[in-house]
């Protein structure tokens, strides 16, 4: 199985159908009417999808087990065909395409089971995803390809040499991943001036994020919360809720984080967790989709 655990819930949609034909128009009548032997086709066959979309994991070894939060299975009759529709929604990890497409298969696999009787020349055709939605796929072409980032390491004993950088590195590879240019990586001790210092540099720059790690802790030398905040012109308090809401379904310590975000002028700011993991996970959290705040600093519209 691919590994979904850096990933975040999205709403996710998929819709697929099968197209189940017919021979002769008898057999339309006989569903239409509820004359088939075995049954109620459409009911019978949408009680099977709904099975089908729910066991897709139980069948397809890579697959995820999931939360199928709503299933919708439709009928268009157009001469001797028959359009299944099925639509799969999910507020998960990963998407529904298959789901979708298992539910019409199983769908179609039911009515040829129900109509076989009575019709020796159906045929299923046409099983395919019609349209999916969610994830980060739905957003990766609407950021700026233009951003510049510096990321700051606050730490006395990386500063000091005693200790190697790991989490600046970390940011930096996932800012890369994200297509944004790296201007500066600095390393600094843990001094109010020194943080503030190379701030207020990256803003008269006009470099459009400035990412710290370090000092978000509760020792008396982290002090990049109390160097930071007087300076900017806002805070975004839900980037410090989403980050730390990720952090938290990893490991209970996630709360002790003093991690936020913010503007100063038209430059993120954002101060994350010194250790790898934390300022890793951070990361996996808040990008691409924060990238989004370049676009309303530039009046663009959400579309």
């Amino acid at each position: 199985m691919v590994d979904i655990t850096t990933k975040s819930n999205t709403l996710r949609i998929a819709t697929a159908q099968a197209v189940v034909v017919v021979s002769k128009k008898e057999t339309i009548d006989a569903i239409q009417n509820k004359t088939v032997p075995k049954g109620d086709v459409f009911s019978m066959s949408k009680a099977a999808g709904l099975l089908g979309v729910k066991k897709t994991p139980d069948l397809l070894p890579d697959c995820h087990p999931m939360p199928i939060e709503y299933t919708d299975i439709e009928y268009k009759i157009e001469g001797l065909e028959i359009t299944v529709t099925v639509t799969v929604k999910t507020i998960y990890k990963t998407g529904v395409e298959v789901e979708a497409m298992h539910g019409a298969s199983i769908v179609a696999l039911n009515m040829y089971d129900m109509l076989k009787p009575i019709d020796k020349g159906i045929e299923i055709h046409n099983i395919k995803l019609l349209n999916k939605k969610g994830g980060k796929s739905d957003f990766k072409d609407k950021y700026r390809k233009d951003l510049k980032a510096a990321v700051i390491v606050c730490s006395d004993s990386i500063y000091a040499g005693q200790k190697e950088d790991k989490a600046g590195k970390a940011i930096i590879k996932k800012l890369k991943e994200s297509e944004v240019e790296i201007m500066e990586y600095k390393i600094i001790p843990d001094e109010i001036e020194d943080i503030q210092n190379v701030l207020m540099a990256n803003v008269e720059k006009q470099i459009d994020m400035v990412i710290y790690t370090g000092g978000t802790g509760l020792s008396k030398r982290d002090v990049t919360p109390e160097a930071i905040l007087p300076l900017l012109d806002r805070q975004i308090p839900g980037i410090a809720e989403a980050a730390r809401k990720y952090g938290q379904d990893r490991t209970p310590y996630s709360m002790l984080s003093r991690s936020f975000g913010g503007v100063k002028e038209k430059t993120l700011v954002l101060a994350l967790p010194g250790s790898t993991k934390g300022a890793a996970e951070s990361m996996d959290a808040l990008f691409p989709a924060l990238l989004h705040i370049f676009r309303i600093f530039k009046g663009a519209r959400h579309d």
